[in-house]
């Protein structure tokens, strides 16, 4: 009968610990942290880079719009259609300072129709002046394709915002 009672309390204890052991719940806390931390942080990522993706957007549609502004108000030539490039990579008409985002140069502006008529032929008034920036890429900070080597992942993408606006002065060219 010893035997069977001393059989009878190892079982109550160990009954006691698993039930102990199954209620216990320190450490849940670091179990759920670290399943949701690395979605945050893919998440806190994605929204920073698209935040810098959009500013870059918005600066460089705002210059081209300044750049379009600028044309359709003055008088077409060539000097005009430089002084516009100026003003929309550097924010001043002189070309002198920093570009207004790094990477960004003068090639990087195309002014149409035909960089106006820098050929000296004259080909009259044009109806409408397009501004567009091509050729500048968006670097990412989080750059997965350098990250998996695998350019095909790469999240540098080219930003190519264009405005086109109706020239607004009846004056022929000179």
């Amino acid at each position: 009968m010893c035997g069977r009672i001393r059989k009878i309390r190892l079982m109550r204890r160990l009954r006691r610990r698993l039930t102990n052991l199954v209620r216990n719940d320190s450490g849940v806390q670091l179990v759920e942290l670290a399943i949701i931390l690395p979605i945050f942080v893919v998440l806190f990522a994605a929204t920073a880079e698209f935040g810098r993706y959009f500013y870059e957007y918005t600066t460089l549609a705002k210059a081209a719009r300044v750049g379009a502004r600028y044309l359709v108000t003055a008088k077409v030539d060539c000097n005009q259609a430089t002084i516009a490039k100026n003003l929309v990579v550097f924010g001043t008409t002189d070309g002198t300072g920093t570009p207004i985002l790094s990477g960004l140069t003068v090639n990087n502006v195309s002014v149409t129709p035909n960089d106006l008529a820098c050929s000296g032929t004259p080909q009259g008034v044009p109806e409408t002046i397009t501004v567009s920036i091509t050729g500048f890429t968006h670097q990412s900070v989080f750059d997965l394709g350098g990250l998996l080597n695998n350019s095909a992942a790469s999240l540098n993408i080219e930003v190519k915002p264009s405005v086109t606006m109706r020239y607004l002065l009846s004056t022929p060219l000179v």
